[in-house]
């Protein structure tokens, strides 16, 4: 059996001193990190349109467009603004911290520049860009519509589920976009200024059906996580009533678990007992050979999915 081949991770260094562009190409090249290069903030985002790096290791002082202006134009750039940026900055410059996170940068190291401390920041912060990459495709992988978004309601990030959901309601947006469709932007704001925000939701109707909106958690200090449901009781019960051999009743409590409700709501949506719910959930675990809220949502989803 052929090895699978292995990806390296990429960096771009933006330094426009070529003695400091050569001791930090030869640093991440030695540590098995693939190295390109821009001498400039401009030769940097020309370089962007074209190849996508795992991290941006960013000189903040340079001629022309510096380092705080090319920083913020990848992150207002919906296809580079996953990226992590590390600044580096002069000793004396402690003012340059300051704006190198505010701009969007997730850590700085101070030249001249320490090598092993200089890798010892850059794989840690690989490592993290991985992980949160890998979240985003377990989340798709088990069929779930996420989004992220920032405080101020524009996307950072979506699964393509969520993205096929949001198209449905806005034909021909894509998560290109970092600003949400009108109708859903509406939306996003009237829940986020909700007091009683995370756990709230909020629906926008569409024929039959509808898109549901639930704010998950604030993820971080400007990210707000959303998961959408498309909902269409009606139809998605009669369907993993045939497909799955389950009772009306039985269909309708594991499509309400399928568009993650708690047995509270679920109680409060059919008008029966929290006790008859768990009743319920307890014969659908049965015949669908499962042992858990999360399997057997993750049957439901499959079998609605559109």
């Amino acid at each position: 059996m052929e090895d699978i081949p292995t990806r390296r991770d990429t960096v771009l260094v933006v330094d426009d001193e070529p003695a400091s562009l050569r001791l930090l190409t030869d640093t991440l090249e030695d540590g098995g990190i693939q190295v390109l290069v821009a001498t400039s903030g401009g030769a940097a985002l020309d370089l962007l349109h074209h190849v996508v790096p795992d991290l941006v290791l960013m000189d903040a002082v340079m001629a022309g467009i510096d380092g705080f202006e090319t920083t913020a134009r990848i992150k207002a750039n919906p296809l580079t603004c996953h990226v992590p940026v590390i600044f580096m900055t002069g000793l004396t410059e402690s003012e340059h911290v300051i704006e190198g996170f505010e701009v969007g940068g997730v850590d700085y190291v101070r030249k001249p520049v320490n090598v092993h401390e200089l890798l010892a920041r850059v794989r840690v912060h690989l490592g993290h860009a991985r992980a949160v990459q890998a979240s985003t495709a377990s989340l798709d992988a088990t069929g779930r519509l996420m989004m992220a978004i920032d405080t101020s309601g524009f996307l950072l990030w979506c699964t393509p589920l969520a993205e096929q959901a949001i198209n449905r309601i806005a034909p021909g947006w894509s998560r290109d976009h970092s600003e949400l469709p009108a109708v859903l932007r509406q939306t996003v704001e009237r829940l986020l200024a909700r007091r009683d925000a995370e756990g709230a939701s909020l629906r926008i109707e569409q024929g039959d059906g509808a898109l549901e909106l639930v704010l998950i958690a604030h993820y971080r200090e400007n990210e707000v996580l959303i998961r959408l449901n498309e909902l269409n009781p009606h139809v998605d019960a009669a369907r993993l009533q045939s497909k799955l051999g389950l009772t009306e009743r039985e269909a309708e409590v594991l499509l309400w678990i399928s568009y993650g409700k708690s047995n509270a709501d679920i109680s409060e949506v059919l008008s029966i007992s929290p006790r008859t719910v768990q009743k319920h959930l307890e014969r659908i675990y049965e015949k669908l050979g499962v042992e858990t809220r999360a399997a057997g949502a993750a049957v439901a989803i499959k079998v609605i999915a559109p």
